[in-house]
């Protein structure tokens, strides 16, 4: 499989190329040149699978054979989750009336992010030890990536981490998880500013294509697309833990709400229902709530300030991966998506063309995201807007 860059001026590439790169060289995010499309039959297949189970088929369907065969593939995915501490790695709790809890924290770091982050790094180690390569991965984080990151390579010979990280704006717990790592290779480093705004200095040194390859460079942050990939298992392991019989037709409809700060797993929601899993997304957002005003006004414009919540890891007025879903919204139209960031990078403000935000495939979106806007702060707890959806099942899955 190829992938290709959301703006069109990058060569394309295949898993391997994908995930060693942080940007594409033009500046846009990698995505698949054509998604494939999920029957019935497989649907029911993956069904009866277990979260690592899915993790394989998804991986399968998406790095390729050529690139790791399959009983490797299952060997490093196994290997990921081996310190876990649910038997299930990631389990669901049934509450009432239908509503269900998707626990995505049984990694290592109490993250969500520990899950496509452990599977990332060995697919990394994989492809290094083969080539006997040296990367040095740089994130910016809100609190969780940067955790889970250097969790998922502390003391890899051929990896070295430089995590930046926002000074006041991250959890104490994921503070001290990050600065009292004393592994050689991991290299932590605060800075004055917000998640924000030290995304700006990454993304210009990942502009710098000679400087990216002289240093071999990469990002594990959520641009990455195989932080993607694995993500989308979440959605398909919710979808079969909640439809209440796949015997129907048309097959169920899940509802699955997602808190979300930089779009990655929005994104891949949206992704897995484009291959055919029949889900409604509802995104959910605290007070920085620019994918709010974006679903509900096609408003993609920063506010004035990164408003500080109790929900930190999601204080965020950028989610880079709102470029995926544009460009999947378009058509996989990269002229359109390429014009549309340029903009926004360029002014801070975007309204979205008409044309764009009255298709049928931008209605489609609204009616999964329906524009659950939830308030995180203190004395202000609860939904602006409830999605007022007629429910099948429901599903939470953490973003």
């Amino acid at each position: 499989m190829w992938y290709v860059s959301t703006r069109g001026m990058a060569p394309r590439v295949d898993f391997e190329g994908a995930l060693f790169s942080g940007y594409a060289s033009d500046g846009g995010l990698f995505m698949p040149e054509e998604l494939p499309q999920l029957n019935r039959e497989t649907l029911c297949q993956w069904s009866t699978l277990s979260y690592p189970g899915l993790v394989k088929e998804l991986c399968a369907l998406f790095i390729g054979s050529e690139l790791i065969p399959k009983d490797d593939l299952n060997d490093l995915i196994d290997r990921a989750f081996s310190r876990f501490r649910h038997r299930d790695v990631v389990h669901l709790s049934r509450l009432r009336n239908g509503l269900n809890v998707l626990e995505l924290w049984h990694g290592v770091t109490y993250a969500f992010k520990d899950l496509s982050l452990s599977c990332t790094a060995q697919f990394l180690q994989y492809f290094l030890e083969k080539k006997e390569k040296h990367v040095t991965v740089v994130i910016g984080t809100s609190g969780d990536t940067g955790s889970a990151a250097i969790e998922s390579v502390q003391g890899a010979k051929n990896v070295d981490i430089i995590v930046l990280l926002p000074k006041g704006h991250c959890t104490k717990i994921q503070e001290l998880q990050m600065t009292t790592v004393l592994k050689e290779n991991v290299h932590v480093f605060g800075v004055e500013g917000n998640s924000d705004e030290l995304d700006e200095p990454i993304k210009a040194v990942f502009a710098d294509t000679v400087f990216v390859k002289k240093h071999n460079l990469m990002s594990l942050n959520s641009i990455n697309w195989s932080r993607i990939l694995v993500q989308m298992a979440h959605h398909f392991f919710a979808y079969f833990q909640c439809a209440p019989s796949l015997d129907t037709h048309p097959l169920p409809l899940v509802e699955v709400v997602v808190p979300t700060g930089a779009a990655g797993n929005l994104a891949a929601g949206y992704i897995a229902q484009k291959i055919g899993l029949p889900i409604r997304l509802v995104v959910a957002v605290n007070r920085n709530d620019i994918i709010h005003r974006t679903v509900q006004q096609g408003d993609f414009s920063l506010s004035e300030v990164v408003k500080s919540t109790l929900a930190s890891a999601m204080d965020i007025q950028v989610p880079y991966n709102m470029e995926r879903v544009f460009w999947l919204l378009s058509g996989s139209d990269s002229q359109v998506t390429r014009a549309l960031m340029e903009q926004f990078e360029r002014t801070q403000s975007l309204n979205l063309p008409k044309e764009l935000h009255s298709k049928q495939e931008r209605q489609e979106y609204e009616q999964m995201c329906d524009g659950c806007c939830v308030e995180l702060g203190p004395g202000n707890c609860g939904p602006r807007r409830g999605s007022g959806i007629p429910r099948t099942a429901r599903g939470r899955v953490g973003g």
